[in-house]
């Protein structure tokens, strides 16, 4: 046999095209993006929108992550100059004054959600106990009605829950654990707006990512249970272009924030997310007089994904992980 190959060919078969249609007739015959066959519906020029505005921040995120390396490079000089461990949180905590003011995470409403919410309200507790243990003013953390699909969630996930420390687990519902007096149910329908902290109060935030399906839940149990309740003065400071929906670690957040600071719109534009499109409430009338409107709802807490103010990958994960569920 010859030790010859044939030469193969490299033109590839011209498959699937009509006979006599040239390459630039071809394409020439393509429908354009601008052909309009269908309407562009609300929901995808939101979503246009909303991308739009995430390629235009792209800048901007990523001038706030070059300042926070460089303030952590910072910090980490300082250490090594005076000698640190490096051990900057529990020197943080040990530092700080402990606030009495009790925080209560109210678990009692894990019959109301499916798997994927427990784990996002699983999330929201592990960021709401790192704050508070890292926090300059550290409040008395409780988790009340603790077991269930959320217990078993944390055993599988997260086995160190048991050893946390500076909170305390109960399985009992906070109305048993704390004088009726003391209680006060943070809710957005509320019509009363909370102006400043009592710390002798124990205030409540309900755990429930229900997507709107229990409207006003928290609100007719705080009333059943004849306690006090009220919700963040949101409307008197912020005014925002999303719905007015912060999830529990926003709250839990804003309020460590506050008695830090002693100023509620300090706290909140600390705090909320940047998607939100927050201004302050008296530049937004001043520059729109026409659109100013009823109160809104306030706040409303609710159980999400883990970290509100850290960069996402996409602006769409961004909006799944971080958009909150009223909390009714």
């Amino acid at each position: 046999m010859s030790s010859e190959m044939l030469p193969v060919s490299l033109e590839t078969p011209n498959v699937g095209r009509e006979p006599g249609v040239s390459d630039g007739e071809e394409e020439g015959q393509k429908p354009g993006l601008d052909a309009g066959t269908e309407p562009v519906s609300k929901r995808q020029m939101k979503k246009l929108m909303k991308q739009k505005q995430w390629e235009e921040q792209r800048e901007l995120r990523k001038e706030k992550r070059k300042e926070k390396r460089k303030r952590k490079k910072l910090e980490r000089q300082s250490q090594l100059e005076s000698g640190s461990d490096g051990s900057d949180r529990k020197r943080i905590r040990r530092d700080g004054v402990h606030s009495s003011l009790r925080l209560i995470i109210d678990c009692s409403f894990d019959d109301l959600m499916v798997l994927k919410d427990i784990k996002k309200l699983h999330k929201q507790i592990q960021r709401c106990y790192a704050e508070n243990r890292r926090a300059s003013h550290p409040v008395q953390f409780y988790l009340t009605s603790h077991g269930g699909q959320l217990k078993k969630n944390m055993n599988e996930n997260d086995k160190g829950w048991v050893n946390w420390k500076d909170i305390h687990i109960k399985s009992e519902h906070y109305s048993e654990l704390i004088k009726k007096e003391d209680l006060v149910y943070l809710t957005s329908d509320s019509p009363n707006v909370l102006k400043d902290l009592d710390e002798s109060k124990a205030y409540v935030i309900g755990g429930l990512v229900d997507h709107n399906h229990h409207k006003g839940l928290t609100f007719k149990q705080a009333s059943s249970y004849g306690i006090e309740h009220a919700q963040l003065p949101l409307a008197d400071f912020v005014k925002m272009n999303s719905r007015k929906v912060l999830a529990v670690n926003h709250v839990f957040e804003i309020i460590l924030e506050f008695l830090e600071r002693r100023d509620w719109q300090e706290a909140f534009f600390t705090i909320l997310p940047q998607r939100k499109g927050a201004v302050p409430a008296h530049t937004a009338c001043e520059n729109s007089p026409q659109d100013q409107q009823p109160r809104p709802e306030g706040w409303d807490s609710s159980s999400e994904g883990e970290h509100c103010r850290n960069d996402p990958d996409s602006p769409q994960k961004e909006e799944q992980d971080q958009q909150g569920s009223p909390v009714s």
